[in-house]
């Protein structure tokens, strides 16, 4: 496994992320994005916070972005949403998204398990935040690394 934030997923993985949040954004005024890092000091959930408020996630119209936070060298991840997602989705959804990420990284099929979870986010979002015509893709959908 390569343990380098940036040559961990292939050029073609990469493709296959960024496709996955731009077709699910399609339906919906959210943002998605995936971050990075080889390493995470502390709690993965704190990193994701802070990474989440570095990418100006916490400035998206209606509060409802969603980040997917990866520290590879610690084996941590997080899932986080806005306070505007948050507010409607069910108690146990993060909580749903995280067991089938480890059921997929324990298999080493990264791309895969989030590919599943950005699609489940899509409907979740579409649900209770469906594009408008006015709507914009207010965050970049490329996939940010954290500096080592």
């Amino acid at each position: 496994m390569k343990d380098n934030a940036r040559s961990f997923f292939t050029p073609e993985q990469q493709e296959d992320l960024k496709l996955a949040i731009m077709h699910a954004e399609l339906d919906t005024s959210g943002e998605i994005r995936i971050h990075i890092e080889t390493r995470c000091r502390g709690e993965a959930n704190d990193r994701a916070a802070q990474i989440f408020k570095i990418l100006g996630m916490d400035k998206t119209e209606l509060r409802n972005g969603i980040l997917f936070y990866l520290a590879l060298k610690n084996r941590k991840f997080a899932v986080i949403g806005d306070s505007g997602i948050n507010a409607m989705v069910e108690e146990n959804f993060w909580q749903q998204l995280k067991a089938i990420l480890i059921e997929h990284f324990a298999q080493d099929k990264f791309t895969e398990g989030l590919v599943v979870c950005i699609g489940k986010v899509g409907a979740e979002l579409k649900k209770y935040f469906p594009h408008q015509r006015n709507d914009i893709n207010e965050l970049t959908d490329d996939l940010s690394f954290g500096d080592e």
